[in-house]
């Protein structure tokens, strides 16, 4: 029962599409790709604009733990309007992707998506983890698995284990938890530019989290404050877009100095 009670707390995997890909009116790939497991994704690529100065950097985005690909089109125009290419995958046991959602397991499915992008012809230093949420703590594991170019933090947690003891205080979660997401633990570990973005308004995930994880973080770092509901990340979309370009900035200086 603790263990059906956890992972139901954690996972809320929507297997309906509301919508296509197609809504944002430009090209786009609906694929799906294999994990070293062997479990079947779903994911929609969409491309950079070819005149786009940022043609060859990609957003990784690693969603929450709600809902499925088919309910961040906003993001991923918002994502688009930066110049950057967007790979949306669906986690096993979301929308069309097969089997059922678990901690390795999400690490595993974005490790596959990581080297689709590879065999895409993304190099290494240009593919950027966006973690939403849940995901924050799928893209900060990808990040020790993987090189990567940058890593985003969009409403994310320190930990599933500190998140838990405060919406469930009567329970012993530290002792019981086997679901960690442990991110903040992961990112003294991680040397390449981070972006903090999180919201006061949060009602889900306390803006202590973001400030624990920005702490903890390695230079080159940026703490963008937004606005709204932890569902609503783009309530002030031109912050939001403020925060990506600065950090998109940092991304495309720290290249350009490796290249030289």
């Amino acid at each position: 029962m603790l263990r059906w009670f956890e992972h139901h707390q954690v996972y809320h995997p929507d297997r309906v599409l509301i919508a296509t890909g197609a809504e944002l009116g430009r090209p786009f790939e609906d694929l799906r790709f294999q994990t070293k497991d062997n479990i079947d994704l779903h994911a929609w690529f969409f491309p950079a604009e070819s005149h786009s100065p940022r043609s060859r950097l990609v957003a990784l985005v690693c969603h929450g733990n709600a809902g499925n690909i088919s309910t961040r089109l906003a993001l991923s125009a918002a994502l688009l309007e930066t110049g950057l290419n967007v790979f949306l995958f669906d986690y096993r046991g979301y929308g069309r992707s097969k089997g059922k959602p678990s901690e390795e397991g999400t690490y595993l499915d974005a490790e596959a998506a990581y080297d689709w992008l590879r065999k895409k012809g993304f190099a290494e230093r240009s593919i950027i983890g966006f973690g939403e949420s849940l995901g924050g703590g799928i893209a900060s594991e990808l990040a020790i698995r993987r090189p990567l170019a940058g890593l985003v933090l969009e409403g994310t947690f320190s930990c599933t284990v500190d998140l838990g003891s405060e919406l469930f205080p009567w329970l012993p979660v530290r002792r019981i938890a086997r679901i960690k997401y442990d991110t903040c633990s992961k990112l003294p570990r991680v040397n390449i530019p981070v972006l903090v973005i999180h919201s006061r308004g949060d009602e889900m995930i306390g803006f202590h989290h973001a400030e624990k994880n920005f702490a903890l973080a390695n230079e080159p770092k940026i703490l963008c404050e937004v606005i709204g509901s932890h569902n609503e990340p783009l309530t002030d979309r031109r912050k939001f877009l403020e925060g990506m370009e600065a950090f998109l900035e940092v991304v495309e200086k720290r290249n350009n100095g490796i290249a030289e």
